[in-house]
């Protein structure tokens, strides 16, 4: 189970770090939820002036190494960063910390998932899960796809075999980012994975939870289930972000 969180537009990268920092050790946790902290390594995705996309990993939590990213003074229009803990005890590590990494002729794609879909391997043909996340990787984009197909991505979705939970995702190229939505109808704890949506006049976050320093709780909108929402990128504007 994991927890994540995405911002475009004109915000502080620092508030963001701030959030996702709180959702990894459990300040912003909902009652009742089968998680509230998140140690198991993080990672982030942001836009750089070049319009290009940078990311950082690290294996451990996100409270003992941020000051290790060198982060504090970052610019950027669109930062996604992913607290990750694991479900399963052996997929701890550096393979397994988020964001995942593609790259083929349709350019790099990021990927930062929380949930657990044991059973999607069937859908690629595999004969066993090496590792949930990475094969729910290749079931919602195979490889090649330049974008993706919102009306075939949830049939995707509702194809997935029983047995898993959430496939809630942040997708990534450097023209757009993709949100995904998804939580299996039968799987426990649905708050636990209904993403919320807060509108700034000049900004955007999406967040596995809402987060009082960001905005009042009533302020954050809760998506609909079974949503896949487009965020695409504009020509950046450095003069107009802040050094955070």
């Amino acid at each position: 189970m994991c927890r994540f969180i995405i911002a475009q537009g004109h915000f502080d990268p620092t508030a963001v770090l701030d959030a996702a920092l709180g959702m990894s050790t459990g300040v912003t946790a909902l009652d009742d939820v089968p998680t509230r902290v998140h140690p198991n390594g993080w990672g982030a995705v942001w836009r750089t002036a070049a319009g290009t996309l940078a990311t950082h990993r690290d294996h451990r939590s996100l409270a003992e190494s941020r000051e290790d990213a060198g982060m504090d003074a970052l610019h950027t229009d669109m930062l996604a960063v992913h607290v990750r803990h694991a479900t399963l005890p052996d997929r701890i590590g550096p393979r397994f910390t988020h964001p995942l990494e593609r790259l083929d002729d349709s350019g790099p794609w990021y990927f930062m998932h929380n949930g657990f879909l044991p059973t999607v391997y069937q859908s690629l043909g595999l004969n066993m899960s090496a590792f949930d996340s990475a094969e729910y990787f290749d079931y919602l984009l195979p490889r090649g796809e330049e974008e993706l197909d919102i009306d075939r991505t949830l049939a995707r979705l509702r194809a997935i075999p029983p047995g898993g939970t959430s496939g809630n995702a942040l997708l990534l190229n450097p023209r757009r980012a993709y949100v995904v939505h998804w939580t299996a109808p039968q799987a426990p704890y649905q708050q636990y994975f209904t993403l919320r949506r807060l509108r700034l006049p000049e900004a955007e976050i999406i967040a596995s939870e809402p987060v009082p320093a960001l905005a009042d709780v009533d302020r954050w909108e809760t998506l609909a289930p079974a949503t896949v929402i487009e965020l695409p990128f504009t020509p950046y504007e450095r003069s107009s972000r802040r050094a955070a």
